[in-house]
């Protein structure tokens, strides 16, 4: 089953055109990732789908739904979870506060509980009543993408969550991402690290000046390092 479609989808900025006809899918139970270089238009693709920077052109949908016009909160409803870059978690706030903000945006049919969603990340069960701004950076991580999971998505977004991380955290966050999904929940990833996007993927679309550049099973891109070495720097 699809569960999200983009449907040439144009997206600027001011005057930047910045996706210039994005096509893709996601089907239920995949996770898909995003490669491609910095400025290639990855969180730019994220933001239209959660109407953040909704596109001019094209359409989104989403369970066979138009949301392309859609305010951000709705599209939260529908069962998107969106984790950013960023992480934005809140500095002032616990852990458990955090998590209990993710639980606002739950899909109308609840929210997963805290605990279930903390039995992913036994070091942020530790961590419960610590504020945000005393988190490590792969701490902060962790809590971003447990604030999302609480809602109870069916579609995850997932923004560059290996950046900046040590090898051991991305390896474990890794195995996380891909619990998550065998559990039920689709994701959508971006990254830029070729070597965590065929690990996790079940396909791929390499982007590069806001278009799509290629699509395929991590094998198919394997086999063609022609891309790689044109579209990613590898």
């Amino acid at each position: 089953m699809t569960l999200l479609a983009l449907e040439d989808v144009h997206a600027f900025y001011g005057e930047a055109h910045v996706l210039q006809g994005i096509s893709l899918t996601v089907h239920a139970g995949e996770v898909v990732t995003l490669i491609g270089r910095n400025g290639a238009g990855k969180t730019t693709t994220l933001r239209s789908i959660m109407g953040i920077a909704g596109p001019k052109r094209g359409r989104v949908r989403f369970r066979d739904e138009d949301i392309s016009r859609l305010p951000t909160h709705e599209i939260a409803r529908r069962g998107i979870a969106y984790v950013p870059e960023e992480r934005r978690v809140l500095p002032n706030l616990t852990v458990l506060e955090n998590l209990r903000l993710g639980t606002l945006g739950a899909r109308r049919n609840g929210p997963v509980s805290i605990d279930q969603a903390l039995d992913f990340f036994p070091r942020l069960r530790e961590r419960i009543a610590h504020k945000g701004r005393f988190l490590s950076g792969g701490e902060q991580q962790m809590l971003a993408v447990a604030r999302g999971l609480v809602a109870a998505p069916a579609l995850m977004l997932v923004d560059e969550p290996t950046e900046g991380l040590a090898p051991l955290l991305v390896r474990t966050l890794v195995d996380v991402l891909a619990d998550i999904n065998r559990r039920g929940t689709a994701i959508l990833l971006v990254e830029q690290a070729l070597e965590v996007a065929l690990a996790l993927s079940h396909r791929l679309y390499v982007i590069d000046q806001g278009r799509i550049r290629f699509e395929g099973t991590p094998a198919e891109l394997r086999r063609d390092p022609a891309i790689g070495q044109r579209f990613l720097g590898v």
